[in-house]
């Protein structure tokens, strides 16, 4: 597999080069219950240009129609059809890999149970039931009886598996707890590890994303899709697993230095500052002795430390220009790849919270 070794460019908007955006939800459209910024005017700019819109999310806690009940109230036409869960992806890998009538314990909601259901499985209640499998998701309420479930059946023997491994989850107030966080309670008890999960940064929504949303019979092409996220540690790798091209956007989870530290599974293809980039061109990194340029800025890494100058002036902090960060992050990647040093002894250069294109700054 290729992993980026530079932000690439795109001399179309993305909404034109790309036919069809996996936007992630959390971070990416909304924190919790409000709208994040600039989200429902990229996705409308996106859409006019002619591109597919559709929503991937791992959390598998609520229907289709009501999560795009939520985009619609930021006043972007929204409907059930436009959203894969990882709870849909979730019924499609059980029925994969346990027989038909399979008793599976379900630690989380009705969406991920009816997906079940409807997927030929039996869900039960409690370790008591003697399930064949163990699923375990995120949703608000999930309490500590439910976590000793799942611990009960799976010392009985019961296969362990979760709908996704999202560390933390961006909200309104904050960063919070994810499915990957409350999985850690249950490995601890039992010493085991999931088998498999369903939602990125495995690939497979992404592959049945391509079946669900395609205008026709046939599979939309994978060059022809474009997976959105927050976070590089499930949607960017998702997308580098399946060989996709990628935008990370830094509305979320992902910050400038986690982009330029990325191992290469995690680096995105493109870099904005929000979802408006959707109906942009993207500036190509070309390399000019030894350094990455991108528009007015260039990048250079000297004894581990990653240099950056923005119009003929040398910054060390407080960098606000998005095309610094793509000169930056291309120049880090170089020596990492390169073996002159390991991600973590980068010294990296300080960037502000929100980055600007060079006509916004």
């Amino acid at each position: 597999m290729n992993y980026p070794t530079t932000i690439k460019g795109c001399n179309q908007a993305l909404a034109a080069r790309y036919s069809l955006a996996l936007l992630d939800l959390d971070g990416v459209v909304y924190r919790g219950a409000q709208a994040v910024e600039y989200a429902a005017e990229g996705i409308t700019a996106a859409a006019q240009c002619g591109m597919r819109i559709a929503y991937t999310t791992n959390n598998p806690s609520r229907y289709p129609d009501i999560v795009a009940d939520q985009i619609s109230s930021f006043g972007v036409e929204a409907h059930g059809s436009d959203v894969i869960t990882s709870a849909m992806v979730s019924a499609a890998m059980l029925s994969e890999k346990l027989p038909h009538g399979a008793r599976v314990l379900v630690i989380g909601k009705d969406h991920l149970k009816t997906e079940l259901s409807n997927a030929g499985l039996a869900v039960v209640d409690s370790a008591a039931d003697q399930p064949d499998a163990v699923i375990q998701s995120w949703f608000p309420e999930l309490a500590w009886n439910a976590l000793a479930e799942a611990a009960y059946a799976i010392e009985n023997g019961a296969q362990y598996f979760v709908t996704n491994r999202d560390l933390t989850l961006p909200r309104a107030e904050g960063i919070a707890p994810g499915n990957g966080a409350m999985q850690l309670p249950v490995i601890a008890a039992t010493g085991q590890e999931p088998i498999a999960s369903a939602g990125k940064p495995e690939s497979a929504m992404y592959h049945q994303a391509r079946h669900l949303f395609s205008p026709t019979d046939q599979m939309v092409e994978t060059q022809d899709c474009l997976p959105v996220g927050d976070r590089l540690d499930t949607d960017i790798e998702a997308a580098n697993r399946g060989g996709y091209d990628s935008v990370v956007v830094l509305t979320g989870v992902a910050d400038a230095e986690q982009i330029m530290r990325a191992e290469p599974i995690q680096r995105p293809t493109y870099i904005c500052s929000d979802l408006r980039g959707l109906s942009r061109t993207q500036p190509y990194v070309r390399w000019e002795n030894g350094q990455a340029v991108c528009g007015d800025t260039c990048a250079w890494v000297e004894n581990a430390k990653v240099h950056v100058r923005v119009q003929g002036k040398e910054l060390t902090d407080n960098i606000s220009s998005l095309d610094a960060l793509r000169s930056a992050a291309s120049a880090a990647w170089s020596v990492v790849d390169a073996g002159e040093c390991t991600a973590a002894e980068l010294i990296t250069p300080g960037f502000t919270s929100q980055l600007f294109e060079s006509e916004e700054a």
